[in-house]
């Protein structure tokens, strides 16, 4: 008995559809992809020397201990949080946000206790913002 042989036939895949697919979805992540916009903060260093200018003006000091504790024009605060420097600033500054603004920090205060007070600062409004330093010794 002699069968009838079957033939094979050929296996093609035909990647044309699979190409056209991957190119539009290229095309759409390229397209909808928000790249990152680096940001240079631009920022004038004051100098160090100098002489000190007098004014009559009223000044806001706000001076931070070794231990991260605010005093608001000589006067120490309850403590050391964000609502009570800006109840202080508010207090002694009533309307007036055009004042100067002086931070003075130990120099071993921790890093958040000197971004406090300048967030704080900043939300009221104070755009006269100085920060005291010294000039280092001469050797």
């Amino acid at each position: 008995m002699n069968f009838p042989r079957q033939r094979q036939e050929e296996v093609n895949v035909n990647l044309t559809p699979l190409i056209d697919v991957v190119f539009l979805l290229l095309i759409f992540f390229m397209v909808s992809t928000t790249f990152t916009k680096e940001t240079h903060l631009e920022v004038d260093l004051p100098e160090a020397s100098g002489s000190t200018t007098v004014t009559d003006e009223l000044i806001l000091e706000i001076v931070i201990s070794d231990e991260g504790n605010y005093s608001v024009n000589g006067k120490p605060l309850v403590n050391s949080q964000a609502e009570t420097l800006r109840r202080a600033l508010k207090e002694l500054a009533g309307e007036k946000r055009d004042l100067p603004l002086i931070i003075t920090a130990d120099a071993k205060t921790p890093h958040q206790a000197v971004v406090t007070a300048m967030d704080v600062s900043g939300k009221l409004g104070f755009d006269k913002l100085s920060i005291t330093t010294q000039e280092p010794d001469a050797e």
